[in-house]
């Protein structure tokens, strides 16, 4: 059986960072805005008061600094307070192809590689575009890949681990000679900006991953394993769909109506998931690094997906079984914030190329569902 390597990654940022100071800035204008137009039915008791919120809050709670997006003016408009994504003619290349691509180019330049040395296209995204065509189809159309194939797949956060594994078994099965997995995250689309609790959550980013067949290259990332698990919760999640339009009584549901609907974007209730994934990724770190026969004095560095410092500090350091963090488990939540899919990936992108031939780690994402995927790797020569 063959074996499959990481050979590159690719990052794509947008031009446009805010500031933690810059969103609290416009969100307590919003929450200021609100309670004055309520003020009455505030003092009535029929709604509850909107509290403001803060800088230092934002980072504490979770370790971010600012975040990239796609677009800045809509997000701080009061009156808006959502990022504005002109609608594309179906003839020009949507929004998520477009980031998908520049990442892509990238993890193949880094490779040297070129568009006859691929044979398949995964996007493996929280939030696709479109139900069909395949965004991968039209990443893959778009890159000019003539003679191979391409499909998308969702795994919430965890969708990066999961497609590099279906990109492996394709490669180890022959079913491929080299695949690049896609991860193009718009979440500030699908983030309620009104709301204190998770708007600053998310940024915009694309990252892009090479796997190949081993003996077809040099250098990169041999993967040792691989693991995944589900557990349904209700406890992250986003409703919104194509059923919705079918939800209301007269059939003419309106989707911008139904999309201002909390359970319609991000919503999740942070302690209940912060007290349930933490040990359930742990857990199943630990017992995959067993099962390859490796200690925690053998791992020299674990890259996690950036959801929450807190998160990443405990995870890491039961896996060390110490204090860990800095290089033993870099962070980017600082200035990219939560980009789902494409945070352990943005990890391993900016803190990987300093490891030696035979250095060891593992790449781990985690979030809805709950899901979860660990795969190990160890450094090679050339």
């Amino acid at each position: 059986m063959a074996t499959a390597v990481i050979r590159s990654t690719g990052l794509w940022t947008p031009e446009h960072s805010i500031t933690n100071d810059e969103l609290v800035t416009a969100f307590n204008a919003y929450v200021a805005q609100y309670n004055a137009q309520n003020a009455d039915a505030i003092t009535r008791g029929e709604l509850e008061a909107l509290s403001p919120s803060s800088a230092e809050f934002i980072e504490k709670a979770s370790g971010i600094q600012s975040r990239y997006v796609l677009d800045k003016e809509g997000i701080l408009d009061v009156n808006r307070m959502t990022p504005h994504l002109p609608l594309r003619e179906n003839t020009d290349i949507s929004i998520l192809a477009e980031m998908g691509v520049k990442a892509c180019r990238q993890a193949m330049e880094r490779a040297d590689k070129t568009l006859d040395d691929i044979d398949g296209v995964i996007c493996a995204a929280s939030n696709m575009q479109r139900a069909y065509p395949a965004m991968a189809i039209e990443i893959q159309e778009a890159l000019g890949i003539e003679d191979g194939f391409g499909f998308d797949m969702n795994v919430a956060c965890s969708s990066a681990t999961f497609g590099i594994r279906t990109a492996a078994s394709l490669i180890e099965s022959g079913g491929a000679r080299a695949i690049l997995v896609v991860n193009p995250e718009i979440c500030s689309a699908h983030l309620n900006w009104r709301d204190r609790d998770s708007h600053f959550i998310f940024g915009d980013v694309a990252t892009a991953i090479l796997l190949e067949r081993e003996d077809l290259g040099d250098g990169g990332f041999k993967i040792l394993g691989s693991r995944l698990r589900t557990k349904f919760s209700n406890n992250i999640r986003n409703n919104f769909g194509f059923l919705n339009r079918a939800e209301s009584a007269d059939g003419r549901g309106d989707l911008g109506a139904e999309a201002a609907k909390d359970d319609k974007l991000f919503i999740q209730e942070g302690r209940k998931v912060f007290k349930e994934v933490v040990p359930m990724v742990s857990d199943m770190i630990l017992d995959h690094m067993g099962t390859l026969g490796l200690k925690p004095e053998d791992m020299k560095r674990v890259w996690l997906h950036q959801a929450n410092i807190n998160m990443n500090l405990l995870i890491a350091k039961k896996v060390f079984g110490r204090e860990a963090g800095g290089e033993d488990a870099p962070t980017i939540l600082d200035t990219y914030a939560n980009t789902s899919s494409a945070g352990s990936i943005i990890a391993f992108h900016k803190h990987s190329d300093d490891l030696k031939a035979g250095d060891k780690g593992v790449i781990c994402s985690f979030g809805a569902g709950y899901s979860a995927g660990s795969i190990f790797v160890e450094k090679l020569g050339g």
